[in-house]
């Protein structure tokens, strides 16, 4: 009967709790602001689904609450109710988790016994265990490039003797697996084809200055053509109106590499099958390997004037767009103030972008978008050692929340590149929800509701 009624009594907090964020979420933005609004919006879908769930049966009840704390009375704190769910139910290490300088006492009424307390770990403490299970395993570490290399060069020299008039730069391998920031799982890499190009016939244009008003755009411009006619550039072949065309030029590729090249014989060689991906608008390898499956993604790159960009056109009828990429200067730039300061910055991203990868409507935020929002707080952020991981780890997490909201996060490298601009409103509204149910993601939510839970609280009071 006790049980009972301090289930029922908890519940009914918990309640009462999610009808005062639906009143106050009305109003969030007068009263806690942009970011305090998103926040909050979380803090609110969490409590409503505590609320739906709460009374629900014994399995339920371990996805919310883990299997080391399912049976065992709440223990007697000075939290709030709102604030226990929240410790007990983030579990995603098997081990209950108590704010910093709380401690976790013994159920009422239990006996006395000399084993061990059940152990809190604090959130630094999560972080770090979480962080250990994210290596990718050896025998893909080491097998993955040495696959990718292989196909690298076979693919090398069926474009020399295929295209001989075209001055393809040498093919190299990118992505994170080669900069030390993969984790789970090494299932796919990037092969980067240089086109190298004659300056002096070639110009960039702005995507800004042009009908997509994307400044993260790019139109490589034929000029000269007065003095140097059609014909003078190899690359003359790839015009569409002028400019260098992305879309042809992938074409072009994706013809080679579905029906020009003897894929069994090489994939023979090379001990695996390799298969082109012939639906895919980008330029893609299946590679299975006893061991290890892998896909391939080539990309063609041209770099001008201190810019990468890549042959990826948007979707849609515009066909000469190039996209800057920043993956090269982002990982310098990281690694860079890591080494200056000793700091955990690349940890930081590593435990974030296995979160998002984890959960299929996060992919978007891994990477790059992750990347830049650690490289702005590193602007204001001086302490990045990992005994401070967990401090920097929720500032990254409300700086991500309150750019979803706006759906706005400037590039760091060009602050008038938006690398939200296509993200739509229903994908942003997905990102959200995994974040409060996965296992995975046990680690964010400690950072992210608990702050909300008692700014409302102290509204209300």
């Amino acid at each position: 009967e006790r049980g009972a009624g301090e289930s029922g009594g908890l519940g009914s907090v918990i309640d009462g709790l999610g009808s005062v964020f639906d009143v106050l979420l009305a109003n969030a933005r007068l009263v806690l602001g942009v970011s305090g609004a998103a926040v909050l919006a979380i803090a609110t879908l969490a409590v409503k689904r505590v609320r739906l769930g709460w009374g629900s049966q014994q399995d339920a009840q371990e996805s919310w609450v883990g299997p080391s704390v399912v049976g065992q009375d709440v223990p007697q704190t000075s939290m709030s109710a709102p604030e226990l769910f929240l410790v007990y139910g983030t579990n995603a290490t098997g081990a209950g988790t108590c704010p910093p300088g709380r401690g976790c006492s013994a159920p009422l009424g239990a006996p006395q016994v000399k084993s061990s307390p059940l152990r809190c770990l604090t959130l630094q403490e999560k972080l770090l265990s979480h962080s250990s299970q994210l290596a990718v395993p050896e025998i893909q570490a080491s097998l993955v490039p040495q696959l990718a290399r292989s196909i690298c060069t076979q693919l090398q020299n069926f474009l020399r003797s295929k295209f001989p008039e075209l001055p393809f730069g040498r093919l190299f391998l990118s992505g994170a697996l080669l900069d030390g920031l993969e984790v789970l799982a090494a299932d796919h890499i990037h092969l980067m084809l240089p086109v190298v190009l004659d300056t002096g016939l070639w110009s960039l244009i702005s995507g800004e200055d042009t009908v997509v008003r994307n400044p993260q755009y790019w139109m490589i411009k034929r000029i000269d053509l007065g003095y140097f006619p059609r014909g003078c550039s190899p690359w003359d072949r790839f015009i569409v109106g002028r400019y260098l065309s992305s879309s042809v030029l992938n074409e072009t590729l994706h013809k080679l590499l579905v029906a020009s090249i003897n894929w069994p014989a090489i994939g023979g060689l090379l001990g695996c099958a390799i298969h082109p991906v012939v639906a895919s608008r980008e330029l893609k390898l299946e590679v299975k390997h006893d061991q290890v499956e892998l896909n391939i993604t080539l990309f063609p790159l041209v770099e001008m004037e201190d810019k990468v960009l890549l042959a990826v056109p948007p979707e849609g009828l515009v066909e000469n767009l190039w996209l800057e990429s920043f993956y090269r200067a982002e990982v310098s730039r990281v690694k860079e103030l890591d080494a200056g300061d000793s700091g955990a910055r690349q940890l930081c991203l590593r435990i974030l972008n296995g979160v998002c990868r984890s959960q299929p409507s996060l992919h978007k935020l891994g990477g790059s978008p992750v990347t830049h929002v650690i490289l702005h707080l590193s602007d204001t952020a001086a302490d990045w050692a990992e005994e401070s991981l967990a401090d920097r780890f929720q500032q990254v997490l409300e700086e991500l929340v309150a750019s979803l909201e706006k759906g706005v996060l400037p590039s760091y490298f060009n602050p008038k590149v938006n690398l939200f601009s296509g993200l739509s409103e229903e994908e942003i509204d997905e990102m959200v929800t995994p974040v409060l149910g996965a296992p995975e993601c046990g680690v964010l939510l400690p950072c992210l509701l608990l702050p909300a839970v008692r700014a409302v609280m102290l509204l209300v009071d």
